[in-house]
């Protein structure tokens, strides 16, 4: 049967499109007119649920069917199969493990590993109403119960503030349910090649209390298997001869994780106007070793010669109000999370590359050489208040509006002690003995602002709508860093009045506190066209910022906010009796002064405005019903992004104005970065294709489903050669550093179940691509950098799954 006689397109761009790409189709008409694609909801634009195909914004939804199809546990599984979303983990005091990925998206980053004096992210994450966003790592949450992740791409200024400034993530949970009573529970058993046994638990359990109120409890007892081994090794110092040996902590499965934790949401229905939300949840969290391996000493390998944990606690408690006030909509949601974090790093590489570059070594109070082995004990303690309320008309009214007040302050107490067991007291930092280095710190960041957007309907197909921020930030940071003044003549102790007069968080004394205050504002503007009701485009102007912040540096001065500026032309449609969806966009951004975090001298984190970059990209999502029993999804982004000034490298220590004119390229030594430098840590494409197939099979529901994830390759720094702080040499980053190639997973799973429950096995990375996530070296790149590590992809991974819903 040819497809004119089973498809009847609604206007001349269906036709096309049928005509091109769809040729004869395997459907038939009845079959055609009887299966629909299901309705895909979202709450993007802060006034209540819509229908995603009518939201002019670029966004990529995972819901719960999605995400429990997919095998998603935590955010390393759903970055995967959303196209704009990159990250980057590991670095300085980092194990690269959950909790410790810094989110970028479309390419807007300048891949610094999220140092806790560095620059505020360039997406903003909210669990529902919330802002959860931190630096040094985003929330390792469980997907369990979520009813969907939304993505949303390109700068969220208006509606979400100042750390959206390239896009916003939201994790929506499952809210309580006042209608019946609800239970279910997920037994997981899973194996990793290379490695061990896991598990997983997982429950919930919905209770009514009344009519009018009710409570969702939800928790969660995980534990993945390591498969990174820490094998036996001995290091030789070059310059005094000391040999170190590994033998008490060289353990195989180095980089096993637990969590364990829960959450409790209570719903009340004060009248058939006003409810309120009040949500408690919180998590233990303990990674051992590293996630990253070292490829020069083998394959998933390292040789590390200190204890190393990361263990990351928080909780959150957040309220949301809603109700009417006349016609209105008010909307009141707070929340305040506190996070604490307490760990172990080995930092070996440090004190050894130096040796080996510059015959680096420390001694005791006499005098001698003694072994100078140094490691990281660390502890963040990190609250968040956040406060918004916000008025909202009535979506039918032709003219309509969203205004809105936010309130955010986090803190961030910062302890970072750098030890070498055997240092002489008079060597150490005076009040800690046998530390080399002291970070004892408190950095604010504080956000107030006003936000507005209204639409108007031009014609009952054309609407346009405009928005504004205004906002004002002061960021501050005090307490100590540095060296004893016998280890130092120019920083640490020796930058502090005299006599000492200790910090109020513990250091030896002040010699940082500095203060940063902005004001400004952003701007949306938005055009649509529903060309009818199921196809619509729209083009859009947008603008994004992040707050400026602090040099620890005292001769560095602040550095400024930067800002992204969005032009894009997206499309939402639906094909062929709505059997077939494909959205996109296109889009040019333009990040104006952008913030740059490298480690300078001492490894210590400096931030300069680094220029211009340019992003040209598209990204685009089709999802197709081919038929009853199969379905098949696919998503891609294609991110050009790349410098449009050179980067020199070179500050002025009062200004702090960025060199953007190379006057001596060439002499001594060439810009770090020359005009179109591809930006880091963003694949040029990424994309993933899906296909399920369900059927019936011995009276029981099954299912075959396959899955490829594919991304092309990438650098890990910005910098193409940057001087040694240790010999004054030039050192080819990107060459030393290495470059992450390509890489292409494959996922399988298949299930049966009946009714209520149901039994899953999935294999992840079928093939056992060791695909590089990132690249990273443990101090200053022309350092350590001669001793890259690789955060890979996971090895192949066995799950099966026993569920059941009451």
């Amino acid at each position: 049967m040819h497809w004119e006689s089973f498809i009847k397109p609604r206007n001349f761009a269906s036709a096309l499109l049928a005509t091109s790409i769809l040729g004869g189709l395997p459907a038939s008409a009845e079959e055609s007119s009887t299966i629909t694609l299901e309705t895909v909801t979202v709450s993007a634009q802060k006034v209540g649920e819509q229908d995603l195909q009518k939201v002019p914004l670029s966004i990529s939804v995972l819901d719960t069917g999605k995400l429990e199809d997919l095998h998603v546990v935590d955010f390393r599984d759903f970055a995967r199969f959303l196209p704009s979303v990159s990250f980057t983990a590991g670095g300085q005091g980092s194990s690269g493990g959950p909790g410790q990925a810094n989110i970028s998206m479309r390419g807007v980053t300048d891949g610094a590993d999220g140092n806790h004096s560095g620059p505020l992210p360039t997406v903003g994450v909210y669990l529902d109403e919330q802002p959860i966003t931190t630096i040094g790592g985003t929330l390792d949450i469980p997907a369990y119960d979520l009813e969907r992740v939304e993505a949303l791409a390109g700068p969220q200024g208006t509606l979400y503030g100042a750390s959206s400034e390239a896009g916003t993530i939201r994790l929506i949970t499952n809210k309580p349910n006042t209608e019946k009573f609800e239970a279910g529970f997920e037994i997981e058993g899973n194996a990793v090649t290379h490695g061990g046994i896991g598990y997983g638990f997982r429950g919930f359990v919905n209770q009514p209390l009344t009519d009018h109120a009710a409570i969702r409890l939800v928790a969660w007892d995980e534990h993945n298997a390591g498969y990174i081994d820490n094998v036996h090794a001995s290091r030789t110092y070059p310059t005094t001869g000391i040999t170190v040996d590994n033998a008490s902590v060289a353990q195989k499965d180095y980089n096993s994780t637990d969590k364990l934790g829960a959450r409790l949401a209570l719903g009340i229905d004060l009248d058939d106007s006003w409810t309120v939300d009040a949500t408690l949840i919180g998590q233990l969290e303990k990674a051992n070793g590293i996630s990253g391996y070292d490829p020069g000493i083998g394959d998933l390998k390292v040789n590390h010669f200190f204890p190393e944990y990361a263990k990351d606690h928080w909780y959150q408690a957040a309220l949301t109000v809603t109700g009417k006030i006349g016609n209105l909509d008010l909307t009141y949601s707070g929340g305040y999370m506190n996070r604490r974090g307490v760990g172990s790093a080995d930092y070996t590489d440090y004190t050894f590359w130096y040796d080996t570059l510059a015959g680096y070594y420390v001694t005791d109070n006499a005098g001698n050489a003694v072994d100078s082995s140094q490691y990281i004990l660390f502890k963040d303690v990190f609250t968040k208040w956040s406060n918004e309320l916000r008025l909202s008309s009535p979506a039918e009214d032709r003219l309509r509006f969203v205004i809105g007040l936010f309130h955010e302050r986090q803190t961030h107490n910062i302890l970072q002690d750098y030890k070498i067991d055997a240092l002489g007291t008079d060597y150490s930092v005076p009040g800690w003995p046998g530390t080399i280095w002291l970070t004892n710190q408190q950095r604010v960041d504080r956000d107030l602002a006003a936000f507005g957007q209204v639409t108007f309907d031009i014609t009952p197909s054309l609407s346009l709508t405009g928005g504004v921020r205004v906002f004002e930030s002061k960021n501050s940071l005090e307490g100590f860093f540095g060296l004893a003044e016998t280890m130092s003549s120019h920083s640490g102790v020796a930058n502090c009045a005299k006599p000492l007069v200790p910090s109020r968080f513990g250091g030896p004394c002040t010699n940082v506190n500095k203060h940063v205050y902005e004001w400004g504002e952003t701007h949306k503007f938005n055009l649509q066209w529903q060309i009818d009701d199921a196809d619509m485009v729209y083009a859009t102007y947008s603008t994004g910022f992040r707050p400026g912040g602090i040099n620890r540096v005292a001769t560095l001065p602040n550095y400024h906010s930067d800002a992204l500026e969005n032009f894009e032309l997206g499309w939402k449609t639906s094909w062929l009796n709505n059997t077939l969806r494909w959205n996109g966009a296109a889009y040019w951004e333009n990040w104006n002064n952008f913030q740059f975090a490298f480690l300078g001298l001492n490894s210590l984190t400096q931030i300069a405005n680094a220029g211009s970059a340019r992003i040209q990209g598209v990204e685009s999502d089709v999802t197709w019903l081919v038929s009853e029993n199969f379905t098949l999804t696919g998503a891609g982004a294609y991110n050009y992004a790349r410098l449009t000034k050179v980067y020199c490298g070179d500050l002025d220590p009062v200004t702090g104005a960025l060199d953007t004119t190379c006057p001596n390229a060439n002499y001594p030594y060439p810009p770090n970065a020359p005009k179109s430098t591809v930006l880091p840590s963003t694949p040029r494409f990424k994309g993933n294709i899906v296909g399920r197939y369900s059927f019936a099979f011995a009276g029981l529901d099954a299912h075959l489903q396959g899955a490829v994830v594919y991304q092309t390759s990438a650098y890990p720094d910005l910098r193409v050669q940057a001087p040694s702080p240790v010999t004054g040499m030039e050192v080819p980053i990107r060459q030393v550093l290495g470059k992450m190639p390509g890489y292409a997973t494959v996922d399988f799973s298949t299930g049966v179940g009946k009714g209520n429950w149901g039994i899953d096995f999935s294999v992840q990375n079928l093939f056992d691509e060791r695909g590089q996530v990132y690249r990273y070296a443990y101090c200053t790149t022309q350092v350590c950098g001669y001793q890259p590590y690789i955060l890979p992809t996971k090895p192949r991974f066995f799950q099966i799954t026993l569920s059941q819903k009451f």
